[in-house]
């Protein structure tokens, strides 16, 4: 009996024991990913481009202050000096002076902005400032002034005892105030106050 038993309980562990499930293989992990490296040189780009749209927009704040052009007109006059003196005193401006060329050239300033220059005739050979005759003085031209302060240059320009071509009047398109005077070459030359201050 006892013999019987130990074989029949041998018999069932070896059944369980083919009965069990086989434990499942671990999958072999993936390598991990690769990140590319940044280059010196891409990162240079990167910099570069910064600093470039950085000065680029220094620029362009720049070019909202200042117009990308401004008007520096010149004219031929007989004496340069005196000229010069003249606009710079009804303008409220200074002349630039101070130069040994001053009696040939000179400019009427504001600060640091040029309003005009002024040459004299037939000296240097400039083409257009030579041959004073061969046409009446500033015809078709008009040198044209716009200033904040306009009963000022008003007062100025009759303080100079200057020739009126045309007293103060209100000019309707613009609405601006204007008046009309020579100066001592015989151009003609016109000061205004700023659009739409006569509106």
């Amino acid at each position: 009996m006892t013999s019987r038993r130990k074989k029949k309980t041998t018999t069932t562990l070896s059944a369980k024991k083919k009965a069990l499930p086989r434990p499942a293989k671990k999958k072999a992990a993936a390598p991990p990913l690769r990140r590319k490296k940044t280059t010196p040189r891409a990162s240079t780009k990167r910099s570069s481009r910064s600093s470039n749209a950085r000065r680029n927009q220094g620029h362009e704040s720049h070019r909202h202050d200042r117009a990308p052009v401004r008007p520096q007109p010149l004219i031929a006059v007989s004496d340069v000096a005196s000229s010069a003196t003249w606009y710079a005193r009804l303008l409220g401006a200074r002349r630039l002076g101070a130069d040994t060329h001053d009696n040939v050239y000179d400019r009427v300033m504001w600060e640091d902005e040029l309003i005009m220059q002024l040459h004299a005739w037939d000296e240097e050979d400039h083409p257009n400032l030579v041959d004073r005759g061969a046409a009446a003085i500033g015809h078709g031209m008009l040198l044209w002034f716009e200033l904040d302060d306009f009963d000022a240059a008003v007062r100025r320009a009759r303080d100079m005892n200057v020739t009126v071509v045309e007293e103060p009047h209100v000019n309707p398109g613009p609405q601006h105030r204007e008046m009309w005077l020579r100066d001592p070459d015989g151009y003609v030359v016109v000061i205004t106050s700023p659009d739409g201050e006569a509106g």
